[in-house]
């Protein structure tokens, strides 16, 4: 059997093991109310797409996923009192799925166009394409997942948030609040992604050992990327998303209102835009970052 062929079945293997893998967990997050039934159809494809391409990538929206979905549902009766859109098991559709992963899934498949589904290390000196692609996609993810960490962690805490943009005290809820807790929540999301990238590498790549240890500098970098897109998350929420009190619901909300009063923003983007533009920068900033570092 030439090696062609050995690609070839590896690859169908690949994929098979992608589309299995895939509608399991879409169909348990759909039963189990982390997506409904467009956002468990949506997820089936995206993550199909990102382990048929590369395990890791594949990887990093598993963890992403699998951790913002159970820390959607901790102390979810506090959560309740405090957030206006409150769903239960935290279920997402289509639209905040795709805000949460479109960019990664452009990447991912740049990516396949470039070198099929061989993984690769990070070094600019082999291909720095390569390592902006797979530096934009791990900053995807850190986002991401430091922006859930951060709001689901940082709502819990006896902390009084602060808005980001002038430090005084705001209720829970309010878009651009901070407390110390959601910072370092961001910033652990991120390296557990990082962690989780650096550890299927050293069995998914084969690189020089001086290349190869280089890339767990990617464990710094994703902590700092999970932290820099919970700060670009919320300075966009205190200033272009709008928050103000309802005095009838007694909860925080996003849209004006005769018996609501405005706390901050103006009402130019909605949550899953905010997501949707802070994703973008923080994988752009990481990226550059990675083909600076690596």
């Amino acid at each position: 059997m030439d090696e062609s062929t050995c690609d070839m079945e590896r690859n169908l293997v690949q994929l098979l093991v992608a589309a299995v893998l895939s509608a399991a967990i879409s169909i348990r997050s759909y039963r189990k109310k982390s997506l409904d039934l467009s956002g468990a159809l949506s997820g089936f494809a995206v993550m199909t797409i990102h382990f048929a391409v590369n395990y890791r990538f594949g990887a990093l929206l598993l963890a992403f996923f699998v951790s913002s979905s159970l820390l959607t549902k901790v102390g979810e009766d506090k959560k309740k009192k405090v957030d206006a859109d409150f769903k239960e098991g935290g279920q997402r559709n289509w639209i905040q799925v795709f805000s949460n992963s479109g960019i990664a899934t452009i990447l991912v498949l740049i990516a396949w166009a470039q070198v099929g589904m061989q993984d690769f290390c990070l070094n600019s000196k082999e291909s720095r394409l390569m390592t902006y692609l797979a530096g934009g996609i791990l900053g995807h993810y850190c986002c991401s997942n430091g922006d859930t960490w951060s709001s689901e962690l940082g709502v819990l805490s006896d902390e009084q948030p602060r808005l980001i943009t002038n430090f005084k005290p705001v209720q829970k809820g309010t878009n651009g609040g901070v407390t110390k807790a959601g910072f370092l929540a961001a910033a652990a999301a991120g390296s557990v992604l990082g962690l989780t990238f650096v550890i299927l590498g050293f069995l998914t790549t084969n690189c020089t050992f001086n290349v190869a240890m280089k890339q767990l500098l990617l464990i710094p970098v994703s902590a700092l990327s999970g932290l820099c897109g919970s700060v670009i998350d919320s300075l966009l929420g205190a200033t272009l998303q709008y928050s103000g009190f309802c005095s009838v619901r007694k909860k925080v909300v996003s849209k004006a209102g005769p018996t609501v009063k405005r706390i901050s923003g103006l009402s130019i983007l909605d949550n899953n835009a905010v997501n949707f533009v802070s994703i973008l920068l923080t994988s752009t900033l990481t990226s550059i970052a990675c083909s600076c570092i690596f």
